[in-house]
């Protein structure tokens, strides 16, 4: 059930390698500007189609359930199917669904097209990552590790500037629109130039594997999307969802380990490197998603942008990643120790956090433009060798295997990012303010001469004694609210920056031996 090892491998050269690639990570930045691009405009669609707040968070969580089941599957559906099938249909039911979610007229028509869009989408990342690492071969395949890393970068990064610009200018239902006319012309180039890997043998349908997986990690992926909004363990549904995502890992586990041929090859974690690149990508989706969904809604709460003014700030910090692929392709081809790039990647992104921690009332763009030149650099100086370890020595099958669930454990740490963030920033928003409230008092001269200067202008403006008094607190009381938010931000990005500390002996445990070919990382290959 593996790739006949007596066959040549062929790679694709000239101009069909270079769309070849271009396809492929374009269908991987498609599915996750989607993870993403829905977010800003949640407000407008709930608003359009009547639904509660609650009810409108179905819209990312059917997306995010349906992405982290199908993503550790992709492998074994692209054996399934053949190579060329499987993506080019991943990436035609994906445009389809795009459609129809555009279409929608209902929340939940339109959180069954998420559903549906979900499962193209699922099929399209690591599929794209396989496509594009066996595009090159292994003393070429930096190259792809670069081309994919920034993928995985911009995609995220890209969605809410694209979703902030259409809800700003235009109607939500063109988030959905804009993917159509890229996913037909991807899904032709797919079927023209994707090719099925040779001497694969058609898998048997591991069906208890792929149950047990959907049970196990949909459980774990609502648990993680909907906690916030449920409060956690104080919420039936949250503790019976609990119960259900370790009966179902845990099976999961048994039934992958005692099968000879399972829907994931959990045997490739035997491998200590590949064990713990999965883990390395697992802490990267929580750092990495986790920063990007604080930081928009630290400025628009806490400084009043708008979703267009967050967006655009970002580009440059986004294009500079550019900057930090080539340093980082250069000192992997240099033989560089890549465990030396991943610290110095950790120790940018811990800087640019720690300058967002010092953030005031007063701070504006010019304040975070080079904390994010400095993220630029940081995040793709940690994806790209973290990438390679994760896949490090494997081609074909076990290539695809373990792509596939590398990036779902990246999808559920970042959605694991948001949900410890949420939690933290709501705990701590309620301890800065009631630290707070004691020093507006009858005694403090500060206090006392902010609320009687809004009384004196509400008293100018026409208002009654009572009224220019009541108004004063309210307004006193929203300041408090925004100096809170605002202080709770920033212990926010100085915890983050602490935490990312407790990787740094996980790095040092990767073991690293020199070769000849470039970014080779492992213990017995």
């Amino acid at each position: 059930m593996t790739p006949d090892s007596s066959a040549t491998i062929t790679y694709p050269t000239g101009a069909a390698k270079w769309i070849l690639v271009a396809t492929a990570v374009s269908c991987a930045i498609l599915e996750l500007i989607d993870t993403t691009v829905v977010n800003v405009s949640l407000r407008e669609i709930s608003g359009n189609i009547g639904a509660t707040t609650t009810e409108i968070a179905w819209v990312i969580t059917a997306y995010s359930i349906a992405n982290v089941i199908v993503i550790p599957l992709s492998g074994m559906l692209s054996n399934l199917f053949g190579r060329k099938r499987y993506f080019t249909g991943s990436v035609l039911l994906f445009t389809f669904s795009s459609f129809m979610c555009g279409c929608s007229d209902s929340l939940w028509m339109l959180v069954a097209w998420r559903f549906v869009q979900g499962i193209g989408g699922g099929g399209l990342l690591s599929t794209a990552q396989s496509i594009i690492m066996d595009a090159f071969p292994p003393e070429e395949r930096t190259t792809g590790l670069v081309v994919f890393g920034l993928g995985i970068i911009l995609g995220p990064s890209f969605g809410p500037i694209l979703g902030g610009y259409i809800t700003d200018n235009s109607s939500w239902h063109w988030i959905f629109f804009l993917n159509v006319p890229i996913g037909v012309v991807a899904a032709f180039l797919s079927w023209k130039f994707v090719a099925d890997l040779p001497g694969i043998v058609k898998p048997k349908i591991d069906v208890l594997g792929i149950v047990f997986l959907a049970i196990g990690i949909g459980s774990l992926q609502y648990i993680l999307e909907e906690g916030t909004t449920a409060d956690w363990f104080s919420s039936n549904d949250i503790t019976f969802f609990f119960i259900l995502a370790v009966i179902g890992l845990i099976l999961f586990v048994i039934r992958e380990l005692n099968t000879s041929e399972p829907a994931v090859n959990l045997r490739l974690y035997r491998n200590f490197n590949l064990a713990m690149g999965s883990l390395m990508n697992l802490i990267v989706g929580i750092i990495m998603t986790g920063t990007l969904f604080i930081f928009p809604l630290f400025v628009q709460v806490s400084l009043g942008w708008t979703a267009t003014q967050t967006g655009a700030f970002m580009i440059p910090g986004m294009l500079v990643t550019v900057v930090g692929m080539v340093i980082t392709k250069k000192t992997l081809e240099k033989g560089v120790n890549p465990k030396v790039i991943i610290l110095t990647g950790l120790a940018l992104t811990s800087i640019y956090l720690v300058m967002l921690s010092f953030s005031s009332p007063d701070s504006n763009a010019g304040d975070f433009f080079w904390p994010f030149m400095i993220r630029g650099v940081g995040a793709i100086l940690m994806v790209m060798p973290v990438l390679g370890l994760a896949t490090a020595g494997l081609t074909g099958k076990d290539l695809a295997q373990a792509v596939g669930l590398s990036n779902m454990l990246r999808q559920l740490g970042g959605a694991l990012g948001v949900a410890l963030l949420n939690i933290y920033l709501s705990h701590e928003n309620a301890y800065v303010r009631n630290n707070m409230i004691p020093f507006i008092n009858p005694y403090n001269p500060v206090s006392t001469d902010y609320v009687n200067g809004i009384t004196q202008s509400m008293a100018a403006n026409g208002y009654g004694p009572d009224e220019s008094s009541q108004l004063a607190w309210q307004l006193t009381d929203a300041a408090l609210n925004k100096q809170a938010l605002l202080v709770s931000y920033n212990h926010g990005f100085m915890i983050v920056a602490l935490i990312m500390l407790l990787a740094v002996p996980l790095i040092l445990m990767i073991r690293y031996k020199e070769t000849a070919a470039p970014v080779v990382m492992t213990d017995a290959h």
